[in-house]
């Protein structure tokens, strides 16, 4: 299992925190989620994702339609998603 970081921009900040579409979406897929705001504003936000099987499990998981379903209700602009996977040290 690994941890993931991922950013992306929203329509609406507020609505995207209180959306319980999120934590569905990773439950479903066996992942857990926190999320984290901009504290200066704006409309990107971010994510660590836990307990991901790996990189492409994930992948594939936000190539699904129920992500799409999840993205689109929470307001998440796709063009914008971006990932980071955990560093592991030599």
């Amino acid at each position: 299992m690994t941890t993931v970081i991922a950013v992306h921009e929203v329509d609406d900040v507020g609505h995207w925190l209180s959306s319980p579409k999120r934590a569905e979406f990773f439950a479903a897929h066996g992942m857990t989620v926190r999320t984290f705001v901009s504290p200066e504003g704006g409309k990107r936000v971010g994510l660590i994702i836990e307990n991901v099987p790996s990189l492409e499990a994930l992948k594939t998981a936000l190539e699904g339609a129920d992500a799409a379903e999840a993205m689109k209700h929470d307001g998440v602009h796709p063009d914008t998603v971006e990932l980071f996977i955990a560093g592991q040290s030599d």
